[in-house]
């Protein structure tokens, strides 16, 4: 039985079992054994085939946003117009073919916009090019997920299942759990709140199904198998997510205003140009960038601006200037609201805020 037959036969298994309390050791034991099978299918093949041409693109810019989303929703149409890149659109599925890049200019900010091809149904097990498009996505700061309107929500719920099961989660947090494997000392089990979902019994069961007999675990919050065991793995990502959702224009004006209320969603029309302002606004909400202006040593024009990713330091800053400054870094002049005046000199763990102006002075 191949690796897609045991996926296939966990999945329908879970599905048929129902939740309770004296199905939750089996359950979670199911959900440990998929997340080891789905690892193993995306681990990339031992036999040396032809290589083909590339599919990512250097990363380029102060963030990256990838689009994503089945064929024929706009996505070659939206780069074409909130980018200076043609990219080619057609009524029929599959215009695009590879990774086109774009660059769209807002706030002082040069955000890549990848045109990733139209992803099926299955492109987690390789379908269409469907792991080379979710490889690339991994990659971004932002998921712009490009829905159909007229299709409902049948779209965004594959979609979603597709990326979470190769290990991307969509707007929400990290697990609070501090896991540590050890080379002996059996399991340390412990939790700072009352646990709903977990018990010691099924940490110690999921554990063994990874080979992990000694390890140190802490549970900060009420946290679900399914994240203990994406905290196991290690090689989750986790990114927020614009929900997009075009061709607004043909659907009725209740329709749309259901889906403009749902979490992380907007609406627009490529075709009429309908509401790409407020999604840009969105956008740079959501990459939490911030503008600032540096100065010359006794000048009065600023220079030139950069931006960088909210409640970052002068280290950081330091090193996107140049990857030595922060060795000969002596203090830094600074004008804006993260100080209580203007200048006022900081060091290296300051935290800036958007369009403050600085002067770096070096040893």
């Amino acid at each position: 039985m191949g690796i897609l037959e045991k996926i296939a036969e966990i999945e329908r298994e879970i599905s048929r079992t129902q939740k309770n309390k004296a199905t939750e050791y089996h359950l979670g034991l199911l959900k440990a054994k998929l997340a080891k099978y789905r690892a193993q299918l995306l681990e990339p093949s031992k036999s040396s085939g032809a290589k083909g041409e590339g599919f990512d693109v250097m990363k380029s810019g102060d963030a990256r946003v990838a689009l994503i989303g089945f064929p024929s929703v706009g996505k070659s149409t939206f780069l074409s117009l909130m980018t200076s890149t043609e990219s080619e659109a057609a009524s029929y599925e599959f215009t695009t073919l590879t990774c086109i890049p774009g660059v769209i200019e807002y706030k002082g900010a040069n955000i890549q916009l990848l045109d990733l091809p139209g992803i099926i149904e299955g492109a987690a097990q390789g379908k269409g090019r469907g792991r080379q498009v979710i490889a690339v996505a991994r990659t971004a700061d932002v998921v712009i997920m490009m829905l159909d309107a007229t299709k409902g929500d049948v779209q965004r719920e594959l979609l979603v299942k597709e990326l979470e099961s190769v290990g991307i989660r969509l707007n929400c947090p990290k697990p609070n759990i501090y896991f540590k494997p050890k080379k002996g000392g059996g399991l340390s089990y412990n939790s700072t709140v009352p646990l709903t979902h977990c018990s010691e019994k099924l940490v110690q069961l999921i554990l063994h199904e990874y080979k992990i007999f000694n390890a140190e675990v802490l549970f900060r919050e009420d946290s679900t198998p399914d994240e203990f065991i994406d905290v196991i793995v290690g090689n989750r990502v986790y990114m927020p997510c614009l929900y997009v959702y075009n061709k607004v224009d043909q659907i009725s004006i209740e329709e749309v205003d259901r889906l403009a209320h749902r979490a992380n969603s907007v609406v627009i029309s490529c075709g009429m140009k309908l509401n790409l302002d407020f999604l840009l606004e969105q956008l740079w909400e959501y990459l939490a960038l911030i503008c600032l202006y540096t100065k010359k040593r006794g000048g009065k024009l600023f220079w030139s601006s950069r931006t960088i990713h909210d409640c970052a330091s002068y280290f950081f800053q330091c090193h996107r200037i140049h990857r030595t400054l922060a060795s000969q870094f002596k203090y830094a002049l600074v004008w804006g609201t993260s100080t209580k005046y203007s200048p006022q000199r900081v060091g290296l763990t300051h935290i800036m805020e958007h369009e403050d102006v600085i002067q770096i002075v070096k040893k």
